[in-house]
């Protein structure tokens, strides 16, 4: 069902009394939205498991933190009002939103949001914002129930963005075990049903201290995938990630909307640092000159894209082009192998997720690192299985995207999946987080970019633009993605 224009409202309103079921499932479409993933959660817990599909689902509906990124990449208060720093910018000091409840009826308050930055710290808690955020934080004091101060290690000017990011979100301590699968938060949605394998239904909250959303519902879709007639029989609203190749024809379909923004995704061809063959420099370089990363873009994305050398996206604030760096270069490529000493040809296994930028592109890359000696063996792997196998560092190659923002301190974690261990990185790394000027901050920020690139610790290979396929008539989608969420508050239906 179409959103109603006004010339069809009177005929409805004549209807109405002869055509009920039909009028109840007009306003069922102006209550609810509809939206397809690629991948299905593996967990409703950000703050515990990694994968970006679970921020998906929850960030900003059920889940809150003490701040809120806008798709501009600007933050914004949230669940805290207001907070000031001291001249060092190593004090915080933050004035929580009074009046907040989760949606089991328990009251937010210093002591919980403490509570979860303890959890975050703990060596096993699996937070990925933990060398970023939490590991930064020294000391945290409450000294009464609406007031929180967070004491850093070092000043952080991208703090109040990680405060607001998926992995930071707040939970109350009675149901934090549970999160997992039924996620208590203080959002405007909370967790109605999740039918594993299908779908996740979210319901508005009732209780909600912010203004009331305009959408009652919300239902995530995980095994409608690309499929085109999911739109065409009016049962998605809205693809995320759109990668069809009829992605250009719903521009001229009137019923269509395609938006075509920006993402801190970095998409990189991922190298086990704990095999041999990839402790030598010459490899790691030999491996970028060896990819057709343009070509790759071309197809695998059609098109929807851009190289990045570095693990760094040109929407960051900071962003220096390094895509250059090791150009595509087959030749050079061979030369630097016989360098390294490098027997040829090589079998190298390829780990490939079941997106469709690793379907596609795993074969590309394949194709290019065969003209050099290097023989691919594609490995097509589940959701499930790549976490459970590359993820935990069971893997040769593998190829992801990283769409968490300003995730360059994993770079400085040896038992990362990846296993990249150079004291020089982490040396840097310091340098810059003790940095004292904004200015000396700046330089580092781009040595440490340049650093990773001339290392070529990973081989970098796009930066993608997220095209979104949306029902005409849908409000408030998300163009540009800073941090994968997808805020239902925002929408409506015109």
């Amino acid at each position: 069902m179409l959103p109603l224009h006004p010339r069809r409202r009177d005929a409805l309103v004549l209807l109405a009394a002869s055509t009920l079921p039909w009028a109840a499932q007009a306003q069922e479409r102006r209550d609810t939205v509809h939206i397809s993933m690629s991948l299905e959660p593996d967990s409703l817990d950000p703050t515990s498991a990694p994968a970006a599909a679970n921020a998906e689902v929850v960030h900003y509906n059920l889940l809150e933190g003490l701040t809120k990124i806008e798709q501009n990449g600007q933050t914004r208060p949230l669940l805290a009002q207001a907070w000031n720093t001291s001249a060092d910018q190593r004090v915080w000091r933050f004035a929580l939103r009074p009046g907040v409840r989760f949606h089991d009826g328990a009251a937010l308050d210093a002591q919980t949001v403490r509570w979860c930055f303890l959890r975050a710290q703990q060596a096993d808690s699996g937070n990925k914002g933990k060398p970023g955020l939490f590991d930064n934080i020294a000391a945290i004091d409450t000294p009464d129930a609406q007031t929180l101060v967070l004491h850093l290690r070092h000043a952080d000017p991208h703090l109040l963005f990680r405060l607001g990011d998926s992995y930071a979100v707040i939970l109350h301590p009675q149901s934090a075990a549970r999160a997992s699968t039924a996620p208590v938060g203080t959002g405007p949605y909370r967790l109605e049903h999740w039918q594993h394998g299908q779908s996740i239904r979210l319901r508005r909250f009732a209780g909600y201290w912010g203004a009331r959303p305009a959408l009652e519902q919300g239902v995530f879709h995980f095994n409608a995938g690309q499929d085109v007639q999911a739109l065409d029989t009016q049962r998605i609203d809205m693809f995320f990630n759109f990668t069809s190749r009829r992605l250009d024809g719903f521009r001229a379909n009137a019923q269509y909307q395609v938006l075509v923004g920006a993402s801190s995704g970095k998409g990189l061809l991922a190298l086990n640092h704990r095999l041999p063959l990839f402790q030598d420099v010459r490899v790691r370089q030999a491996l970028t000159h060896a990819i057709d990363r343009e070509r790759f873009i071309a197809i695998a994305l059609q098109g929807y894209g851009s190289v990045i050398g570095s693990h760094f996206t040109p929407n960051e604030a900071g962003y220096i082009r390094l895509a250059g760096t090791y150009p595509y270069d087959p030749e050079r490529a061979r030369q630097l192998l016989r360098a390294a000493g490098v027997q040829l040809p090589v079998r190298v296994p390829l780990a490939l997720p079941p997106t469709p930028y690793a379907q596609i592109g795993g074969p590309l890359i394949a194709d290019d690192l065969a003209q050099v000696g290097i023989q691919v063996q594609l490995q097509p792997l589940s959701w499930p299985q790549w976490l459970d196998g590359p993820f935990k560092g069971e893997f040769a190659m593998t190829l992801i995207n990283h769409v968490e923002p300003l995730d360059y301190g994993i770079y400085a974690k040896p038992d990362y999946y990846f296993g990249y261990d150079s004291p020089p990185y982490r040396d840097l790394l310091t340098r810059y987080q003790n940095a004292p000027s904004a200015r000396q901050r700046q330089l580092l920020f781009a040595d440490i970019q340049r650093f990773l690139a001339a290392d070529a610790a990973n081989v970098w290979m796009f930066n993608a633009s997220i095209g979104t396929v949306i029902r005409t008539g849908l409000q408030g989608v998300w163009v540009d993605y800073p941090t994968f969420a997808h805020d239902l508050s925002s929408m409506y239906w015109e």
